[in-house]
């Protein structure tokens, strides 16, 4: 619908002050508030006007979609007061900021579909049992019909909003409005199904409404509870701070990259850079000094990069580094080693290597593949004895 989004420019253009800046905190705030007052004010004309309607045709169907609507008034309510919340600055108690409060909202907003999802279930359900006839309007369903365009502007609206400032809760609530056209929709086919048949399909309309409502509050808290227990970051970040470290010079290669979100533009990210263990320090710590400052100025990112020293002016600890690459690649072609080093002797050398494990999260297959890669290493010569370190793979 191009002309909803126009419409939408053109309001959040009037009414939201530099309102292409959207780095701004309060720029930020601005979109998530008129989001939510303008949510807030169709959902309340829906929820009434479904309200008259579904007494009008005694319909628990329509009644129940009228209930919905009011959830999502209360939805939108939290939304502005997580806007507001969120974007308060850091404090003694708080240092990381209070970005995670949105998210927090989420949450909630999550919680009050659950709640009116079970109290629609729950009156359907009596419904069913005990049927009564729906009084059927072409009026009514004309109006309903129309009730649809307003839900559709409102996904087109928070999708907007969602995607110009990098929202859950504007993403969550432009969900929740499409859901709330199907929803809509089914209450319609089953009102014009029911009068044609010789019985009542309202209450199972209703029953279905409701569990479609609870679906969607149980993926929205699943969705949000991911995010406050921690995610990887997604390949757009990891691939974007990858370019930036190893476009740098003297930055042979990079792991161990831990990416924290704690709330929109309050992320932190910490990564190991590989250097050569004979460069200046000093030299280095200037590269690595500009590379945090070059994805802080482009990313918005806080980072730390830790200098990992390797040798790769040394032929000998290169050569049992290859043949280490091959052995573990023969065993599992998704682990990667780094930190490689050897502490060499005439009749035991100390193979010394960090590995990550990419194909599987599960400590048994771990210890499994680790115990193989130790003995195809110890099989290669046995002066070798193998020192590895198992670390935790947290991009994927």
């Amino acid at each position: 619908m191009p002309q909803c989004i126009i419409m939408i420019r053109y309001l959040t253009k009037r009414f939201i002050k530099d309102s292409e800046n959207v780095s701004d905190r309060t720029v930020r705030q601005d979109y998530c508030i008129f989001g939510g007052i303008l949510g807030a004010v169709c959902n309340l004309f829906l929820f009434v006007l479904k309200l008259v309607i579904g007494a009008m045709m005694n319909s628990i169907a329509v009644t129940s979609d009228a209930f919905n609507n009011l959830s999502d008034m209360g939805s939108c309510l939290v939304a502005i007061i997580g806007a507001k919340m969120s974007t308060r600055l850091p404090d003694r108690e708080h240092p990381f900021g209070h970005g995670r409060i949105e998210y927090i909202s989420s949450l909630i907003v999550s919680f009050i579909i659950l709640l009116v999802g079970f109290e629609l279930l729950r009156s359907s359900a009596d419904k069913m049992l005990h049927p009564e006839d729906m009084n059927l309007s072409i009026v009514m369903i004309i109006i309903l019909i129309a009730s649809l365009s307003v839900k559709l502007f409102m996904y087109y609206c928070y999708s907007y909003i969602a995607r110009k400032i990098g929202s859950t809760v504007m993403k969550a609530t432009a969900k929740d409005s499409i859901n709330d056209v199907i929803s809509t929709s089914a209450v319609i086919l089953s009102a014009i199904a029911g009068y044609f048949l010789p019985f009542s399909i309202d209450g199972i309309a209703g029953v279905v409404v409701a569990a479609y409502i609870m679906y969607g509050g149980i993926d929205l808290a699943k969705e949000t509870i991911d995010i406050l227990l921690g995610q990887p970051p997604s390949e757009e970040v990891t691939d974007m701070l990858k370019g930036i470290l190893l476009g740098k010079e003297d930055i042979i290669g990079i792991h161990d990259l831990i990416v924290h979100d704690y709330g929109p533009g309050r992320v932190f990210a910490s990564v190991h850079a590989e250097v050569a263990d004979d460069s200046d320090i000093i030299h280095i710590h200037e590269i690595i000094d500009d590379a945090e400052h070059e994805i802080l100025n482009e990313t918005g990112i806080q980072t730390v990069i830790h200098m990992d020293p390797v040798s790769v002016n040394d032929e000998h600890v290169n050569e049992i580094k290859r043949a280490v690459t091959e052995c573990i690649g023969s065993i599992d072609s998704s682990a990667a080693i780094h930190d490689f080093r050897i502490t060499d002797g005439q009749n035991h050398i100390n193979v010394i290597f960090d590995i990550v494990i990419k194909s599987t999260h599960d400590p048994s297959e771990i210890k499994r593949i680790v115990g193989k890669i130790t003995e195809g290493i110890k099989a290669m010569d046995n002066r070798y004895y193998p020192v590895i370190t198992v670390d935790e793979f947290f991009n994927e």
